[in-house]
């Protein structure tokens, strides 16, 4: 009989993730790092989230089209980090792995920072989701776990509806923003502005254009030199 190592009998011994499996971060933390071969998974208000493989026109191109946009945000921004679906450590209950954050390094006044590890702790300034059969999800668990938290803007794109909602943290709660001329701009990100429609219909030349009106505007020059004296 072939011994069993020390190494497999502790991977033996860890259960694996499965969906809807109600957890303790640290034990989420345990079972997730023991599945090398498993992508995403999350948890939300306690309960494990397991990713659905993505298709390209539902998820894949809407998110491109959002790291397109935010990209070039981040690019003319000094002081700002982008990423993609990065591991988010939050409080006991929630360990999310958002499609994109955006947000403001800790050494320019953010209230995120990088652990020793590589993760981010805390909330990130903004989080966007792209949500094709996670809309519930993402509307209910998600978003009250990331205002409870203190995400600062919270993206929802639900791309079988085509319908954006850009939520904003107000008095301890989240707003809806409205789009002026069709325009929405962030609260928290001075020059950063979205053409909605466009992006919804795919036009990102005029996203990008709209966006280029917003990183000229007096509101995001004050931006940037205030993070730059930070």
């Amino acid at each position: 009989m072939t011994a069993i190592s020390p190494n497999e009998k502790k991977k033996i011994s860890i259960p694996p993730l499965e969906n809807g499996d109600s957890l303790t971060r640290p034990e989420f933390e345990r079972r997730y790092s023991n599945m090398p071969h498993l992508k995403k998974a999350e948890l939300i208000e306690g309960i494990v989230y397991m990713a659905s493989p993505l298709r390209f026109e539902s998820h894949a191109e809407p998110h491109a089209n959002l790291m397109i946009w935010l990209g070039t945000y981040k690019v003319a921004t000094s002081g700002v980090r982008l990423g993609d679906n990065p591991t988010v450590k939050l409080d006991l209950d929630n360990e999310s792995q958002p499609d994109i954050v955006l947000l403001i390094d800790s050494q320019y006044g953010g209230q995120s920072r990088l652990n020793e590890e590589g993760y981010i702790e805390g909330a990130p300034e903004l989080i966007a989701e792209i949500s094709a059969s996670t809309a519930t999800i993402d509307l209910r668990d998600k978003k009250r776990a990331y205002r409870r938290n203190g995400v600062q803007e919270y993206i929802v794109w639900q791309v079988s509806d085509r319908k954006l909602d850009w939520f904003c943290l107000e008095g301890g709660d989240y707003i809806s923003l409205q789009p002026k001329n069709d325009i929405i701009q962030s609260r928290i990100f001075p020059g950063l502005w979205l053409a909605v429609t466009a992006l919804l219909a795919g036009e990102m030349s005029q996203v990008i254009t709209t966006l280029q009106t917003g990183l000229a505007s007096s509101e995001y020059q004050a931006f940037q030199q205030k993070l730059k004296t930070d």
